[in-house]
């Protein structure tokens, strides 16, 4: 899907480790939730609450959940992360992404 219908937009970006990772969350009409974001070159730990799938768009990352190796991703490419879950991105080249929340 390349573009969405029927959301609402925030206006104010979510802006991680110094604008490095920005994002805006989209709300469906179903009350679903979206963030459209880039993240830049660089090495990021995060963590989730939902269950997150994050669609790279293009650019290519690397990802090291708990008890995993690193694993490549290079878009257009998509993965899952539990909730409750630390986790760590290698950020290669500029990552254009979606990331989708999904409660459980």
């Amino acid at each position: 899907m390349s573009y969405f219908k029927g959301v609402s937009i925030a206006k104010a970006a979510n802006i991680l480790y110094d604008g490095n990772i920005t994002s805006r969350s989209i709300t469906f009409e179903d009350g679903s939730k979206k963030t459209l974001g880039i993240m830049l070159p660089g090495e990021y730990e995060l963590n989730t609450v939902n269950k997150e799938i994050i669609d790279i768009q293009r650019g290519k990352i690397d990802l090291l959940l708990p008890a995993t190796d690193w694993q490549e991703f290079e878009g257009p490419a998509s993965f899952e992360i539990p909730a409750n879950t630390k986790f760590k991105l290698r950020v290669h080249t500029l990552v254009d992404y979606c990331c989708s929340f999904i409660k459980e």
